[in-house]
């Protein structure tokens, strides 16, 4: 009854916004599959948010998870929106053995494949599209092993910069109950400031292209490899996360997830006369 109500009220503010329901235009509508197109709970708004943390906003924290249309940058383009952690926009989700294959092309990981209600890659484009502001953003990681033991990473902020830069991933600092396995480089292996690299694009560090580097005939895919991962969350057989998932430890599934920044403070300096946060 709860969620019918929820439905309802996102109904009328489409409504009061001006809605036009006949037509769902998304830049990435490959990853909803034509049968699915019904289930994008703001379809017709005029104004669009820009993540779902600003729809979970614009609904009074009413909006539930599900497909939501955003729009990052000039185009709209469909994506799931965790709201009940908070309004996270998810960029990734792999399930170990999935049946999405994530042993994809740069043009495959620069537009998004998979589905976006299950497994799936964003798309580096619009990954860049949202991180890049104006506003901070940061990264969420969510892994979920055998046991059904959650943990999660935060990374603040986080910046994937645009193709030119080959995608590059930028990294601040971490906090969580997993380890940080993307700028401790415990196991030698640093992927911030590193950056992406496909079977078709080789960018990394290693004298071999890491993406194409297989275990058990399933190769790496793509990802901001060093030389080559002490993480990889593309990986389809072996979901990896330095000790908290690996081959002797096995994780089930994996999210990666953006949203703005915790508000920060700027404080007048007497002394130096400059903001300091």
């Amino acid at each position: 009854m709860k969620s019918l109500w929820l439905v309802a009220v996102l109904q009328l503010m489409l409504y009061v916004n001006g809605v036009d329901m006949e037509h769902l235009k998304a830049d990435n509508l490959k990853i909803l599959a034509a049968e699915k197109h019904n289930q994008v709970l703001n379809q017709g708004m005029k104004v669009l948010p820009r993540d779902c943390h600003e729809m979970l906003l614009t609904s009074s924290g009413l909006a539930r998870d599900g497909v939501y249309l955003i729009q990052p940058g000039d185009a709209p383009i469909v994506v799931y929106c965790a709201m009940q952690e908070g309004g996270w926009t998810v960029v990734q989700h792999i399930t170990v053995n999935s049946s999405v294959n994530f042993d994809c092309t740069w043009a495959e990981y620069k537009h998004g494949f998979g589905d976006v209600t299950g497994d799936h890659w964003l798309g580096n484009e619009y990954l860049h599209q949202l991180t890049r502001g104006p506003g901070r953003y940061k990264l969420g990681v969510k892994l979920v092993d055998k046991d059904a033991i959650t943990k999660m990473g935060e990374y603040d902020p986080v910046l994937v910069e645009d193709e030119a830069a080959g995608f590059r991933l930028r990294l601040g600092l971490f906090q969580g109950t997993a380890v940080d396995a993307l700028t401790l480089d415990t196991e030698n292996y640093l992927h911030d400031n590193q950056r992406f690299t496909t079977k078709d694009r080789d960018n990394d560090n290693y004298f071999q292209n890491c993406a194409k580097l297989e275990f058990q005939g399933v190769a790496g895919g793509g990802w901001w490899y060093d030389a080559c991962a002490g993480a990889n969350l593309n990986r389809r057989n072996v979901i990896y996360w330095q000790k908290d998932c690996n081959k002797e430890r096995l994780c089930k599934y994996a999210w990666m997830m953006v949203k703005p920044s915790d508000t920060f403070k700027v404080v007048q300096s007497a002394d130096c006369r400059k903001d300091e946060l």
